[in-house]
């Protein structure tokens, strides 16, 4: 078994680079207005999203960690499904 403090250190990581990617990607879609970085913003802030909502899922009493995993799973794929359009559309 994991201990807590490893998942809780993981995921603060993934929050942490995945705001800064989302940030970054969504700064550059500021200054250009491109469709394209806009996409790949809200894909990257989905998955972050993701990882912060399954964290808070997993910590509270009462909710099944299989619960958390299909969250964060569902949103990871939301997000590199939006990710993905943002590189292959023609925009």
């Amino acid at each position: 078994m994991v201990h807590p403090l490893v998942i809780t250190a993981l995921k603060t990581a993934t929050l942490l680079f995945g705001g800064v990617i989302t940030l970054f990607a969504y700064r550059a879609y500021s200054r250009t207005r491109s469709p394209a970085l806009r996409a790949l913003a809200v894909g990257f802030g989905f998955v972050t999203l993701g990882a912060a909502v399954a964290g808070i899922v997993d910590i509270l009493p009462g909710f099944d960690r299989q619960l958390a995993l299909v969250v964060e799973s569902a949103l990871a794929a939301l997000g590199f499904g939006v990710i993905a359009y943002s590189l292959y559309a023609e925009m």
